[in-house]
């Protein structure tokens, strides 16, 4: 490995699935202000839309996650073509 290029402040972080609840710790250099009670210590957390227990690739489930509403808008936008 090249000397000096690998980020110095690896951390514990808790990266937390907001679509499921789903939550795992591990070590992360991402910056976030919002922390987390986690098996009795707290962390930083990290919040994702979408994580391995919520995606339909390793679900084996299809899902349609759509937070911002852009579904909505898309088919509102459309549904006159449509016609």
């Amino acid at each position: 490995m090249k000397k000096g290029i690998h980020p110095e402040n690896y951390r514990p972080v808790v990266f937390k699935d907001m679509s499921n609840g789903d939550m795992f710790l591990t070590r992360s250099t991402a910056k976030t202000n919002d922390t987390i009670e986690f098996e009795g210590e707290t962390y930083p957390v990290v919040k994702v839309e979408i994580s391995s227990t919520s995606h339909p690739f390793y679900t084996g489930k299809s899902k349609l996650v759509d937070t911002a509403g852009r579904v909505d808008r898309f088919m509102s936008r459309y549904a006159k073509l449509k016609k």
